[in-house]
């Protein structure tokens, strides 16, 4: 188990370097192109948009067929998204890119699953903090080795190298899939069920109220996150007057205190006050970090601000993926995350759908006090799932 871990841990470090790379340069691109504000965060939604809908089918297919054809093929959708973008001489070349990425997105919830279906139940939560912070690290080093890919001003950015790097990255996680991952779930459980596994996201979200509630709490906690992220490279442009690179390392502090609880902080926190209440105090300090972003009158406060907001979602994330995995029965995993990931694919649909539009009309704090009002619920919706009985 521990060699297939090593290699699930390093596969998402490099798929979400990948992707990790080009989150402070699209707004960037759509700019170049003439897009406003209002229009650039839409652009940004399409992918969860596509991805809301191809993620519960991403998790029925790895439920039927195995967790490694669902890696390598969205994996390879992805490859081709960076490509397009990388060429994109217009908006609706980046607006196809971002669509074909998003439909091609069911690694995640699959890499999840599988370190779920090669976990025992109660190192589950440890081995889910594990993936988290792979992914954390992906994310955490990606946006600012954009941003020195792509340069600091916007006028001269190279935008092409870091789509090639991404699309390279791909390459070598399908490679590590091909080489030294085996299948985790086994012809024997893939064939039992079989009606049940198929069942849609949100027959098993009304059949299962756990689930619900776990799901309705992600989707607070990750619209604002989807606001914070697609509009503060825009935010950085104009309070700041920053470029690509330097977003990309204020980017750097959500990420990096992140990957520190996922990767160490959860794993010691969890064993002593369970997932429930991991997962509801970093709600907390998720809301806290939000308010602060919006009310910071420079740039000190902005970072302090941030950093507050990468150690909330750092705690609630891999506690909530926990939570949200005990309410499967073996057989059904992959539908059960792939459920749980559409509610936060909607979020991310609805949050930059909104973020552009807010910004716009009601000014640079807007998106985020809004962002901290709305997910405030998260922390009861958390504390109650914790105390209903799973279906």
């Amino acid at each position: 188990m521990r060699r297939q871990l090593a290699a699930l841990f390093l596969f998402c470090v490099i798929d979400t370097l990948g992707f990790g790379l080009l989150i402070p340069l699209v707004p960037y691109m759509a700019d170049r192109f003439g897009t406003p504000p209002q229009l650039i965060t839409p652009l940004l939604g399409s992918y969860s948009l596509c991805q809301l809908l191809a993620a519960p089918a991403w998790g029925r297919l790895s439920d039927r067929y195995g967790r490694r054809p669902v890696l390598i093929s969205s994996l390879g959708g992805a490859c081709l998204s960076y490509l397009l973008l990388g060429a994109a001489h217009s908006v609706w070349w980046l607006l196809a890119s971002r669509m074909l990425a998003g439909a091609m997105a069911g690694n995640i919830a699959a890499a999840f699953a599988y370190a779920s279906d090669v976990s025992a139940p109660d190192k589950r939560a440890a081995t889910l903090g594990l993936i988290g912070a792979a992914i954390g690290i992906g994310f955490t080093l990606g946006p600012p080795l954009g941003g020195l890919l792509a340069g600091a001003d916007l006028h001269g950015a190279n935008f092409v190298r870091p789509a090639l790097v991404s699309a390279a990255l791909s390459l070598l996680g399908i490679l590590i899939v091909v080489m030294v991952l085996p299948e985790s779930h086994d012809a024997a459980l893939r064939a039992g069920n079989p009606d049940r596994s198929r069942r849609g996201a949100w027959r098993l979200l009304r059949e299962r109220p756990v689930l619900a509630h776990l799901a309705a709490a992600t989707l607070l906690v990750t619209y604002s996150q989807s606001i914070l992220e697609s509009i503060f490279a825009i935010f950085a442009l104009h309070r700041f007057g920053f470029g690509p690179r330097p977003v990309g390392f204020l980017l750097f502090a959500v990420a990096l205190p992140a990957l520190v609880m996922q990767g160490g902080v959860v794993r010691v926190l969890v064993p002593r006050l369970g997932e429930a209440r991991v997962a509801s105090a970093g709600a907390l300090v998720y809301v806290g970090g939000l308010v602060m972003l919006g009310l910071a009158p420079d740039l000190a406060l902005t970072t302090s601000g941030l950093l507050l907001c990468g150690l909330g979602l750092g705690a609630y994330n891999p506690s909530a993926f926990a939570l949200a995995s005990k309410q499967s029965r073996g057989h059904d995993r992959g539908a059960v995350m792939g459920a749980y990931v559409a509610s936060a694919s909607l979020a991310r649909v609805l949050g930059p759908f909104s973020s552009g539009s807010v910004y716009a009309a009601l000014g640079p704090a807007a998106p985020f006090l809004i962002g901290a009002c709305v997910t405030l619920p998260a922390a009861w919706l958390i504390r109650r799932a914790a105390a209903l009985r799973p279906a």
